[in-house]
């Protein structure tokens, strides 16, 4: 493999059929959906790529995916930097027809009007989705992980109320 800048497309067919590799780097100023959710900027996401036929003749686009982001811990409010690592399988379909016969190895991907992938766009969305839901220091790193934190008082139990239905049980017995 030969490190080159990632491309932004590529047509999959012809990089399959010719087995390019890539691996590379994605500016993370680029990557603006994932911006937005990050507390700070996202650093470069480096990457590679395979490109190739499989066996049964389906084409595939295989790879791995890191980058380290800034995020903010919900347990104590702090900036925390993680790393989130993702590895990908898919494979190009046009119709319903191709995504139903497609096996579970490849998750599918959808050419764009010039029959191209939009590399960059695939690599962002398996960032994104690979996110921690609430995002969260480990217990021992946290600075309030020890502590628990309750806002406001916690009211006593009420006394019992007398049910409003009693009414209707005391017509029902006559």
């Amino acid at each position: 493999m030969q490190t080159v800048k990632i491309p932004v497309s590529i047509d999959p067919i012809r990089a399959a059929t010719s087995r390019l590799s890539y691996q590379g780097v994605v500016p993370g100023t680029q990557l603006k959906r994932l911006n937005e959710l990050c507390a700070g900027d996202c650093s470069d996401v480096t990457v590679s790529i395979e490109c190739g036929v499989d066996l049964q003749g389906i084409v595939y686009l295989k790879g791995k995916a890191v980058t380290e982001l800034t995020l903010l811990c919900q347990r104590c409010m702090t900036l925390f930097t993680t790393e989130v690592t993702v590895e990908f399988s898919f494979s190009p379909c046009r119709n319903e027809a191709e995504i139903d016969e497609l096996p579970d190895a490849y998750d599918p991907i959808e050419y764009n009007e010039i029959g191209e992938v939009r590399l960059h766009q695939l690599i962002e969305d398996e960032l994104i989705l690979a996110m921690p839901l609430i995002p969260t220091h480990d217990i021992d790193k946290c600075y309030t992980g020890s502590k628990d934190v309750a806002i406001g008082e916690i009211e006593a139990a009420q006394e019992e109320r007398p049910n409003p239905f009693a009414v209707l049980e005391k017509l029902k017995s006559k």
